[in-house]
């Protein structure tokens, strides 16, 4: 075994139907499809000169800040990120996203309305699959597994990781071994880049499982993926081996492995000593970049991404459903310090949720709360918070005081945390900061809203489409309904409608017009407060190659593992 899996842990802290309707909607599926339907050739990076063609053989060590739970994709999990990476990387789907589209995956193309895979009116969705790709178990991969792992998406019985994208299917059946179809309830112009998050499971295993909530195979999972599940010992590392019948390109490395780092000090030591080889998705921690970019065996990328991070409310407590001190605690935040001392001005300010350099901005949104104390002061005011004597405000015999709670190891955040302190004081406001081990913050935490307030990013939902649903729909509040990430519990029918409108209307420019109302509503409403849009540092050891940061998939650096090798 790999003596840097040992000891390294050990001191860490914890359209309408008129026929020109049904013209425009048939040509934009055409062109929207074949958009996103580019192709492995063209998506993947190019081919490499003879003296750079890829070498096989050999192991990288990627270090994970907060360890998954399990690596079932069907089942729910905490550590949704961290998950993501070994799971995608043992399972497949039926295409993946890369940085520049789709690159089918398990289906041997995209389907669009030319090739017949979408029907005109955009309801129907007929997908060819492979016919060499295999389970590990050396069982034929069929269109049985397809159609089990989304019954077991939608089981009510099983707690779903994801079920957007799927959620919207009504039916969905095996045509013949090779080829399933479904049926859409609605118009979802996001489907197609929901499903490159539809990690496809087993049926001739866990169709005979009592509970996939709980199987073994959540632990010891078999997927058709180009790394083969080997060992897990928690607390400290997972092994992946080489998929040596893999359906496609490479993998050229012997071995992948997940090394348990919990503190992301320690996990930039173990870069620069050589203890790792990748850092895993919270990368290199704003304090090491400048440090990070000195190394001459690592190399440095750092790439903006359409997360971001927020200070958020739960709003099944009475005080912070008044909009009107929502407001006023975002007048009362000064971003510049944090973005600019704390992020070296790396990050784009965030207004709403999609980033000013997204299609769907609205320009008219920028900078609606420029950093404003007296503001903050008077709507404190109007709200009936009156100042005390110990300069902390009071109403009706309540003080202006609540919890902020972020994940122990993050430095970056402990220090926005305290800028944000300090700023809320001298508005009146007490905010106590009660930080959680990431296992804790991120499981029932978090997920039952179980905090006062937080500060923590919150991820795109549906790759780079703007829908926002498990984010804000009234529908997706899991302490609620048991489903989604409205962990902050916030619900809005407006907001609902205004949701529901953008993911049916199919056209561009129309959505543009949806989201735009969504975004003038939401700097009203100010369901959390956005701060900024992450850059994503990641820091990789110089020899391993072929390495490339995508913005656009949850596993985000460790999104293509296959195609790594490594410079002897």
């Amino acid at each position: 075994m790999d003596p840097r899996l040992h000891g390294a842990s050990e001191e860490l802290p914890g359209a309408r139907h008129s026929r020109r309707g049904l013209l425009n909607l048939t040509a934009w599926l055409a062109s929207a499809a074949c958009a996103l339907a580019l192709t492995a050739a063209t998506a993947a990076p190019a081919a490499a000169p003879a003296a750079d063609q890829p070498q096989k053989g050999g192991q990288i060590i990627i270090g994970t800040w907060n360890e998954p739970t399990q690596l079932n994709p069907v089942v729910a999990t905490p550590a949704k990120e961290q998950r993501a990476m070994v799971a995608s990387a043992i399972h497949d789907a039926l295409w993946r996203l890369g940085p520049k589209g789709a690159i089918p995956n398990l289906a041997v193309e995209m389907p669009t309305v030319a090739n017949r895979g979408i029907s005109a009116d955009g309801l129907t969705y007929t997908v060819k699959l492979r016919r060499d790709a295999k389970w590990h178990d050396g069982t034929p991969f069929t269109a049985k597994d397809v159609v089990f792992s989304y019954q077991a998406l939608i089981n009510p019985n099983v707690k779903p990781a994801d079920v957007v994208g799927p959620a919207e299917m009504e039916t969905m059946e095996a045509v013949d071994d090779f080829t399933v179809r479904w049926r859409m309830k609605r118009r979802y112009a996001p489907i197609l880049t929901a499903l490159a998050d539809f990690y496809i499971v087993p049926h001739h295993i866990l169709s005979k499982s009592p509970d996939l909530n709980t199987d073994p195979y959540n632990n010891r999972p078999i997927g058709t993926g180009p790394f083969v599940f080997s060992e897990w010992v928690k607390g400290s590392h997972i092994i992946l081996q080489a998929n040596k019948s893999y359906h496609g390109p490479g993998p050229y490395l012997d071995k992948l492995i997940f090394k348990s780092v919990p503190d992301l000090t320690v996990l930039f030591t173990q870069l620069k000593t050589g203890e790792i080889d990748v850092v895993g998705y919270q990368g290199v921690i704003i304090d090491h970049y400048n440090e990070a970019k000195t190394l001459p065996n690592v190399k440095v990328f750092a790439e903006s991404n359409p997360d971001m991070e927020i200070f958020g409310f739960s709003h099944l407590l009475p005080m912070f459903q008044d909009r009107k001190l929502r407001q006023a605690l975002y007048y009362g935040i000064n971003k510049k310090p944090i973005i600019n001392d704390v992020w070296l001005g790396l990050p784009l300010e965030a207004d709403t949720y999609i980033s000013r350099t997204h299609w769907a901005y609205n320009p008219k949104v920028k900078d609606a709360y420029k950093y404003d104390p007296e503001k903050a002061k008077q709507l404190l005011e109007e709200a009936g918070w009156k100042l005390g004597s110990d300069g902390i405000r009071v109403k009706d015999g309540k003080r202006l005081s609540f919890n902020n709670s972020a994940a122990t190891g993050n430095k970056a955040r402990e220090k926005m945390q305290l800028i944000v302190q300090q700023q809320f004081r001298q508005i009146g406001v007490e905010m106590k900061i009660d930080n959680k081990a990431p296992a804790i913050m991120w499981a029932d935490f978090y997920r039952k809203t179980q905090f006062e307030t937080y500060w923590g990013g919150q991820g795109r939902t549906v790759g780079p489409d703007p829908d926002y649903t498990i984010r804000l729909h009234s529908s997706q509040i899991p302490v609620k309904t048991g489903k989604g990430y409205n962990t902050m519990a916030y619900s809005n029918p407006e907001v609902d409608r205004l949701i529901d409108a953008g993911v049916q209307e199919v056209d561009q420019d129309k959505r543009k017009v949806i989201y735009q109302q969504l975004q003038e509503l939401l700097v009203v409403e100010l369901p959390h407060l956005p701060i900024y849009h992450s850059t994503y540092i990641d820091g990789i050891k110089a020899t391993v190659q072929r390495f490339q940061p995508n913005p656009n998939a949850m596993a985000y650096g460790c999104w293509n593992p296959h195609e790594w090798w490594l410079r002897k």
